[in-house]
């Protein structure tokens, strides 16, 4: 009698010590799980500025706050007809190729070889403008601060040794295209440019890297102003650039 008594209250302890460890295993999954949620929330969070979505936001200023660098005619027709345009396409397409418009439009970008023309111009055009419209403000200062200054002369040897180099990449894109700033894979910047609405995110891109600030440099961006002057528009461009957001992209950008 003893000895069975024994028995179960052996197999009780072990049955009893298997689920406590099976329950310790699993909380500290869970645990772990938790923790690499809030550590990929607060990554996501912190770089949001990042992020774009297949919707057109709300110009962040009036079509004539810019004058006299960029006209409200061009402001309107731009913004209302060809970023526009842009948006819908993209968001038709991406319905009809079904992609999850809910993740950031990045993730597309990074991978467009994979999927359509259409896709390609219009989430590359989408992404452009949305950035492009961010990246000016008509409280502009005339140059940054701050790290981000500090890194461009380092790079360039002074802030106007940079204009120079940027400018011969807006000047010099033959056709349509855009002229960037990016900070590349080393966490270096970087200046280049891009055909038509192709952007340093694609996978096809001969310039690579996560752009902190583009200069739209098709002729509907000027044109109505400035006809044929493509570099009076770009020097007349630099008196409206929000380098307080070009400052926090290039942040999230180095944290990446």
């Amino acid at each position: 009698m003893k000895k069975q008594q024994s028995n179960l209250s052996r197999r009780l302890f072990l049955s009893n010590t298997a689920k406590a460890g099976l329950g310790l295993t699993i909380g500290l999954s869970a645990a772990g799980s938790l923790l690499q949620s809030c550590s990929s929330s607060k990554k996501a969070s912190g770089n949001g500025v990042l992020s774009t979505g297949f919707s057109q936001t709300k110009l962040p200023y009036g079509f004539s706050d810019l004058h006299p660098s960029i006209d409200a005619m061009t402001m309107e027709i731009h913004y209302t007809k060809h970023a526009a345009g842009y948006a819908q396409n993209l968001q038709d397409e991406a319905q009809a190729l079904n992609i999850d418009m809910s993740k950031p439009l990045e993730d597309v970008l990074a991978r467009i070889s994979k999927y359509s023309t259409k896709l390609r111009n219009n989430g590359g055009g989408h992404y452009n403008h949305e950035l492009f419209w961010q990246c000016m403000t008509p409280r502009s200062t005339s140059t940054p601060s701050g790290i981000l200054l500090q890194e461009i002369e380092s790079a360039y040897g002074s802030f106007a040794g940079f204009k120079t180099r940027f400018e011969d990449a807006a000047k010099s894109r033959f056709g349509s295209g855009w002229a960037w700033l990016v900070v590349d894979k080393n966490k270096k910047l970087a200046v280049g440019s891009t055909p038509n609405q192709d952007n340093p995110l694609m996978d096809i891109s001969d310039f690579k890297g996560t752009p902190i600030l583009g200069l739209d440099v098709w002729e509907h961006a000027y044109y109505l102003k400035y006809q044929n002057k493509r570099p009076d528009y770009i020097d007349n461009w630099w008196k409206v650039v929000n380098w307080e957001y070009v400052q926090k992209r290039f942040d999230a950008a180095m944290a990446l």
